[in-house]
């Protein structure tokens, strides 16, 4: 299971190389939900170094990220200064209730205990306008493990996947109906033309 405190020290150590390594697959399902829903504000929860999300929206969009480790979060504000950042657990978010157009979480939820992912989605359900959109990154397939020396940094990582069906039940229970779906590739692995991750979009229906 995952230790989430053991996530957050992972990321604080792990700092910029992070960043450096950070997959950025899934920008076209970023591009699609930003120039279709046109959000005014939006979180992205997780935002690690700030990239792809927070470095990706223009300065009409009011950009706020959230995560859990600090190191993370210092890096982002150098390199997203027009960001707001907060530290925080994805599954009780410090944001009032219809705060946002939209939140996204990329490679995120991925690091979260499944028995609390129904929980986040509960969260952005809850600091979502009426009508508001989430992406969502999760593993096409469940899968749940961890690597003691994660991207060659002697670092260890975890991770427990819902995998895409789980995940599109979860959203539809908080009362989310999914829209859209993009497959995408994993930049950290040697397979390339294949398409672990899907990202989902889903629309709150209130």
């Amino acid at each position: 299971m995952v230790d989430k405190e053991a996530v957050r020290r992972s990321y604080d150590e792990l700092g910029a190389s992070y960043g450096a390594q950070r997959d950025s697959g899934g920008v076209r399902a970023l591009d699609a939900l930003l120039d279709s829903a046109d959000p005014d504000r939006v979180l992205d929860a997780g935002c690690g170094p700030g990239t792809p999300v927070l470095g990706r929206l223009d300065e009409a969009t009011a950009a706020v990220g959230l995560d859990v480790s600090r190191a993370q979060l210092e890096i982002a504000a150098g390199d997203v200064p027009g960001a707001a950042l907060a530290q925080g657990d994805m599954t009780r978010l410090p944001f009032a209730a219809d705060s946002f157009d939209a939140v996204v979480a990329y490679w995120s939820l991925i690091h979260v205990p499944l028995v609390e992912h129904p929980a986040v989605l509960a969260e952005f359900a809850r600091v979502l306008r009426p009508g508001g959109r989430a992406l969502v990154c999760e593993g096409r397939e469940a899968w749940t493990g961890e690597n003691p020396d994660w991207l060659d940094s002697g670092v260890g990582m975890a991770w427990e996947m819902a995998g895409a069906e789980a995940t599109r039940e979860d959203l539809r229970t908080v009362g989310f109906s999914v829209e859209r779906e993009w497959g995408a590739a994993d930049s950290l692995d040697e397979d390339d033309e294949a398409e672990p991750w899907v990202f989902i979009e889903a629309r709150l229906e209130r």
